[in-house]
């Protein structure tokens, strides 16, 4: 917690934010975080809570509430408000893989849990992540973490997306060696190409991959996995497989006229902007895509607004976005309590943007598209729209958005962007894989598992729970990566070997696994080499070496020299048994 009364003594302040008119003027982020003395007082605001909600991440009311990363929020927001900033970096990295995407991108589910809410603003935890993670790299604490000593397992991770980055670093911390397959031609997958650089800077991505690639992480681009190579190939030259190529799959809409020319997936739309930035440098922006024309929306989720904003950036004459859906009430509703997840009106970024440039909010609620229409050369010029009504099914009971009849009317459109949603996984990878996919069609497992029905192959992300948050994928990832090292369901323990996950050997304290490196033999020989035939190495080699140069052989486990060891493990010749406890 922070200061007991700072919740009473201090209101929320969050970052300054440019006004909408100034910052369409380009693709840069156009947040400024707070200065350090003012984000303490943030910090301060946590109160005591009984029981903090906001590190929970358990699912209530049929949505989640709370982080599911289980971050230890009141603590690093006690350490920010006391000015520890490096024990906070220390506290928040124990559970969080990529602070700094997440406190750009994220809706904050641990604030939307917080007890302040219950009699006023919840405390800024996303923006004290920032400042922690931000503060990190500024004082250099953010280094390479390089494993001492490789397990000689390795792993082919297909995606690298936030899910298969998460998973690729916590396995390549614990000594394994990882290679991540991407089938674009730069790392970050929805990080790079799904989210706009006024929302998340390609430069932050560039500066977390660089560090990965310092701790050894092999990245592969432009080889489209099940196509550029066989499923086959990839189980003959690695041990495990993670599958973590996201929810790839759009959900399209389909009506006549889906064939006319100026219609696009959001994602696809997102993604070429995105690339001709980076392609020159953000010299050239594609004025092209959208200057001058009306564009349409279908879609009110964060994919939505991501489209909003880039088409006014690129000088788009109006925009208008479609929800089905009736628009939200402003404040929660009885049967939407704290802690749940508040679905209330929110007005992100980009319809903020719209608002100010057009005079209007660009959603427009309870309609959908029956028809586009097409000019004479094929372009799309018009769409037919309709309201919508919610209306209970007589065969299923449940409530579903039907047409009214008589509300129809057409509006000039020269671009489609298709915000939908992604049904799930790519047909051509879950074949190729052979794995059992869901009715949903995301890669099938048993519950809380990422194992999935083909020997040696796991999964993770949108792929494996279905499309949803940047939270959520990191905390998939770092999931698999615990079912791939555990020596249980399917992990490298069920390679014949009883192992010891380098996590718990990391868990003792740091005198204790001092005193094992020293002593050597503190743990049994099965534990610890993979070049011996039947033994695992899931324990640093280092652990052979110990005062004295006797290494295990002083207590009788091993003979010394070792066959297979590497010469600089050797024990010397020589080197008489050491007295004193394994």
């Amino acid at each position: 917690m922070g200061k007991p009364t700072g919740f009473l003594e201090y209101e929320r302040e969050t970052a300054k934010v440019l006004p909408p008119k100034v910052r369409i003027a380009n693709f840069k982020e156009f947040r400024t975080p707070l200065n350090k003395e003012k984000q303490k007082l943030q910090g301060a605001r946590c109160m005591a809570c009984g029981v903090p909600f906001c590190q929970s991440g358990m699912m209530i009311g049929g949505m989640a509430s709370g982080c599911p990363l289980h971050n230890l929020v009141p603590e690093t927001n006690d350490l920010v408000y006391t000015g520890n900033w490096k024990q906070a970096f220390l506290r928040l990295s124990k559970t969080h893989s990529f602070p700094e995407f997440t406190s750009r991108v994220c809706p904050a589910l641990c604030e939307a849990a917080c007890t302040c809410n219950l009699n006023g603003e919840p405390v800024s935890t996303k923006e004290n992540e920032r400042a922690i993670i931000e503060t990190a790299y500024e004082n250099g604490w953010v280094t390479p973490q390089i494993p001492e000593v490789r397990t000689g397992k390795s792993i082919a991770v297909i995606g690298s997306g936030p899910s298969g980055l998460a998973a690729a670093q916590q396995l390549n911390r614990r000594g394994h060696s990882v290679t991540v397959f991407e089938r674009k031609d730069r790392v970050g997958g929805l990080l790079r190409y799904g989210i706009p650089n006024m929302k998340l800077d390609k430069a932050v991505v560039d500066r977390r991959i660089h560090l990965m690639e310092e701790e050894g992480v092999k990245f592969v681009t432009n080889v489209n996995v099940g196509k550029d190579i066989k499923a086959e190939e990839l189980l003959k030259q690695f041990d495990r497989v993670i599958l973590a190529c996201g929810a790839s799959n759009p959900r399209d809409i389909k009506v006549p006229g889906r064939d006319a020319k100026g219609i696009y997936f959001a994602v696809d739309f997102l993604g070429q902007v995105t690339k001709a930035l980076l392609d020159s440098d953000f010299a050239k922006v594609p004025y092209e895509l959208a200057k001058g024309k009306n564009v349409l929306v279908i879609g009110g989720g964060d994919t939505g607004n991501d489209c909003v904003g880039t088409s006014i950036r690129l000088g788009a004459k109006s925009v208008i976005q479609l929800e089905m859906m009736p628009k939200p009430p402003v404040e929660r509703t009885p049967s939407n309590p704290w802690p749940q997840w508040p679905r209330v009106l929110k007005t992100d970024y980009g319809q903020e943007e719209a608002i100010a440039v057009f005079g209007h909010d660009p959603r427009v609620y309870q309609t959908t598209v029956t028809e586009f229409i097409k000019d004479k050369n094929g372009n799309v010029c018009q769409a037919k729209l309709t309201k919508l009504k919610s209306e209970k099914d007589a065969k299923t009971g449940r409530m579903m958005m039907v047409p009214v009849e008589g509300t129809e009317e057409v509006i000039p459109v020269d671009v489609v962007l298709i915000a939908a949603g992604f049904l799930g996984s790519e047909k051509y990878v879950t074949d190729a894989f052979k794995v059992a996919i869901n009715g949903r069609t995301n890669v099938d497992t048993k519950p809380e598992q990422y194992q999935t029905s083909v020997d040696k192959v796991f999964t993770a992300g949108d792929m494996h729970r279905g499309q949803s948050l940047v939270v959520w994928a990191i905390r998939e990832g770092r999931e698999a990566a615990k079912a791939v090292d555990d020596p249980g369901g399917g992990g490298f323990g069920g390679d014949g070997c009883p192992g010891l996950p380098l996590r718990r050997f990391h868990r003792l304290p740091l005198r204790r696994r001092q005193r094992r490196r020293r002593r050597g033999g503190a743990l049994p020989a099965h534990l610890l080499l993979p070049q011996l035939p039947g033994l695992c190495g899931h324990v640093h080699l280092r652990l052979l070496r110990h005062r004295g140069g006797g290494g295990m052989a002083g207590h009788g486990q091993l003979p010394a020299p070792v066959p297979g060891l590497p010469a600089a493990l050797q024990p010397p010749a020589g080197a008489g048994p050491q007295s004193g406890p394994p």
